[in-house]
């Protein structure tokens, strides 16, 4: 899609504002298919726009879109097809940085791996460990799961899958676990998933992309410009958890943890950390994550201007 620079007066002012706050916390009960019912059938956005009234930070919280992004062309909210695992609706909200209003109709993209780290598109090119190694051995490994000393060959994505820069061009054709919709009068956008699970060198994440000033038309989304590229994190519990579950404990990856992430700026919520809902003890059943976006819509932002692990400063 065609991509535009905003004003100039508006970037040198701020490269970006950002709010990450968590959405309304929905209790994560029920087998998979419960679970996406309910928070697929409505939310109220009062508390969320009081917490986006109070709360607006500057900050830098782009990422790079790394080389497995593939352009918008699977309009659905449910992106899961028959891929197994943990089932998850991730539960965004768009708003404008200046004025903390929704922006209605923006396209947001999102993509992520597999259970077992393949990404759709790149299957022929998921099989090598990818990435940098974590330093030592973190003391949180999942138990029965990967314990961050692969035994044989690790599986996953090769070097910068998902977090590195260089796109690469789609291998086939399968297109599990991406899709993209657009955002509501309420800047709100539902996504039904499954947890991701990870590779070697990278923590768990989602890629997103927010596109705006563009037209839906039968084929998709045509034109504008990607005003956001960043990506989301899981608290290292519910990795956690998820790796005592089929078909994640199955995985012999080496796992990277939140702490030793290259991408992750450890900012909290402000650097893409969602807020998850699970029942305790019982992740199996399904997880909702929310996150609260702020983007500043006539600026670009299209990943060749970010650096990764960029600090945040905030500002009144």
């Amino acid at each position: 899609m065609t991509e535009t620079q905003g004003p100039a007066h508006k970037r040198d002012m701020t490269r970006r504002k950002v709010i990450l706050a968590g959405g309304a916390a929905v209790a994560a009960v029920g087998v998979g298919g419960s679970i996406a019912a309910d928070a697929f059938a409505g939310e109220t956005d009062t508390a969320d726009r009081k917490s986006e009234a109070e709360s607006c930070y500057r900050l830098t919280s782009e990422t790079t879109e790394g080389p497995y992004y593939i352009d918008a062309d699977k309009l659905r909210r449910d992106i899961t097809e028959d891929k197994e695992g943990i089932p998850m609706v991730l539960r965004l909200k768009v708003i404008d940085a200046e004025t903390c209003k929704p922006l209605r109709n923006a396209a947001v993209d999102i993509w992520h791996c597999d259970a077992l780290g393949i990404y759709s598109g790149y299957e022929s090119l998921s099989t090598g460990g990818g990435g940098t190694p974590p330093s030592g051995a973190p003391s949180d490994a999942p138990s029965g799961a990967p314990t961050d000393q692969p035994s044989g060959t690790p599986t996953g994505a090769p070097p910068g899958g998902g977090g590195g820069g260089g796109h690469q061009e789609p291998t086939d054709d399968e297109r599990y676990l991406r899709g993209t919709w657009k955002t509501d009068k309420h800047g709100g956008v539902e996504f039904k998933t499954i947890f991701p699970g990870w590779y070697r060198g990278r923590a768990v994440h989602i890629h997103t992309k927010v596109h705006v000033d563009g037209k839906w038309t039968d084929a998709g989304y045509e034109g504008g410009h990607t005003c956001h590229t960043g990506q989301f994190f899981f608290e290292e519990a519910a990795v956690i958890a998820s790796g005592k579950v089929a078909p994640y404990s199955t995985s012999t990856t080496e796992r990277t943890t939140l702490t030793e992430d290259t991408i992750y700026d450890q900012s909290g919520t402000t650097g893409g950390l969602l807020k998850l809902t699970y029942g305790k003890g019982r992740i199996a059943k399904g997880v909702i994550g929310s996150i609260t976006m702020a983007v500043a819509p006539d600026e670009t932002h299209d990943s060749t201007d970010t650096q990764p692990g960029a600090s945040a400063s905030t500002a009144s």
